[in-house]
């Protein structure tokens, strides 16, 4: 009894330690850059909206509307993670190190480094944009433009992701795990509650029909419904393993090999909204006096989400970067490999290269399911609402897949902890007369 209580006590202290940092990084997710007039910006963004950089400000937990110190977020450092597991399919040296312990350390630190570089140029860029907003009063968010407040932005927005890094990092290793997941899992989940207020306060005050408030609810919990039931399907694909007798116990036999079958995750939708945020971000820095920005105006008017040409390109994007990143995400070529070693064979498949063929053709099958379901739950929340909403299908999915993963955690975490004392109550873990 005393063991798990100590177990019990260790799991709460990881889950407060968990919680306050994530309060640490809400708190200075309210700190605004130096040289911004934070009254400006927000009242430029209430007026305007934000259309694109919605998405943006939702990973951001609301800090890229502040112009916080932290409104780059974290995914700098996922964006610079995608593209070195990318190289690592088309480059062998990279693939070596992926596959070995220090050469992994040594991916990490160039991931660091990439994403310092990548915080200073989007931080730049993103000082130049906001020179030139204005609020709906005539007020400049930025009083005092110039190189020293562009320079001075790029090192603070640099710095706040690199101490978000730090944060999920120490979340990881003392919290409850996955801390670049919690921290975003945070960041979304604290401006849903603003949003339903909002909601009810426009149904009270007559501006919205109950119909449409209903619809919204509706919408919300049929999404979390579906997403939770597909986030947790697999496709069991049987194993046999040879069977081996151990001290008087045999190991082996048919297991099953599981394959999720929304194999991309949540990375096609992420990468597509960047792709199509592109177009919006290169317009920004094209002045008013240029021939093109007139045509640039109308691409970027169209590309609004919510709009016919935005979910074409939108639903073609996602089914494309879930074809190509479910395939880095489940290496079929790897899983071959760790089957032959282990004498293990999929009945009524040779193994080697038909094991590899076979493997390949579900994995696409399960592609296909998978990226029809991202764009649809992507893309129908703003068909049925008419809206755009923080309750889109990108948010669900990062909101249930990270709640799943915490919750398996914990339970990994009381398995673990019920098996040692079931080993030690039958005197098999201890004493002159261990078995193991």
């Amino acid at each position: 009894m005393s063991t798990a209580h100590g177990k019990l006590e260790e799991l709460k202290r990881k889950v407060f330690f968990t919680f306050m940092l994530l309060v640490v990084y809400r708190l200075f997710a309210q700190i605004s850059v130096p040289g911004v007039n934070a009254s400006a910006i927000a009242a430029y963004f209430s007026e305007s909206g934000g259309g694109i950089f919605d998405l943006i400000n939702t990973f951001s937990g609301g800090a890229f509307k502040r112009f916080s110190v932290l409104a780059l977020g974290i995914m700098p450092y996922i964006t610079t993670s995608i593209i070195f597991s990318l190289l690592g399919e088309v480059i062998p040296q990279i693939a070596e190190l992926q596959d070995d312990a220090d050469g992994q350390k040594k991916i990490a630190k160039w991931t660091r480094y990439a994403t310092v570089l990548l915080c200073c140029v989007q931080g730049y860029g993103m000082a130049a944009v906001f020179e030139g907003f204005k609020s709906p009063g005539g007020l400049a968010i930025i009083p005092e433009p110039g190189m020293l407040f562009r320079v001075t932005t790029m090192i603070t927005l640099a710095a706040g992701t690199m101490f978000l890094l730090w944060l999920g990092e120490r979340i990881t290793e003392v919290g409850l795990e996955n801390g670049v997941s919690l921290i975003i899992f945070a960041g979304i989940a604290v401006e849903l509650p603003s949003e339903v207020l909002q909601k009810l306060t426009l149904y009270r005050n007559g501006e919205l029909p109950g119909v449409s408030l209903l619809v919204f609810f509706a919408v919300i919990l049929i999404i979390f419904y579906i997403v939770a039931y597909i986030e947790k399907a697999f496709r069991s694909v049987p194993v046999q393993y040879a069977k081996k007798v151990v001290h008087n116990r045999t190991y082996g036999g048919t297991q099953t090999l599981p394959m999720r079958v929304d194999t991309g995750g949540v990375m096609p939708p992420i990468l597509a909204s960047s792709l199509l945020a592109a177009p919006t971000t290169f317009a920004s820095f094209v002045g008013e006096g240029n021939p093109i920005k007139p045509y640039l105006d109308t691409i970027v008017q169209s590309l609004y989400p919510g709009q016919l040409l935005f979910n074409i390109f939108f639903g073609a994007l996602i089914v494309y970067m879930t074809y190509f990143y479910a395939p880095i995400q489940f290496k079929t070529k790897k899983i071959t490999e760790m089957l032959q070693k282990n004498n293990a064979f999929v009945p009524g498949i040779r193994p080697g290269a038909k094991t590899k063929e076979y493997l390949d053709f579900i994995l696409n099958r399960l592609t296909f399911f998978g990226s029809i379901f991202l764009v649809v739950i992507c893309i129908s929340p703003t068909l049925i609402t008419g809206q755009q909403t923080s309750f889109g299908g990108t948010a669900m999915l990062i909101l249930v897949s990270v709640s799943i993963r915490v919750m398996m955690n914990i339970q990994s975490f009381m398995y673990a902890d019920r098996m040692e004392t079931a080993y030690k109550a039958r005197g098999k873990y201890n004493g002159q007369n261990r078995r193991f």
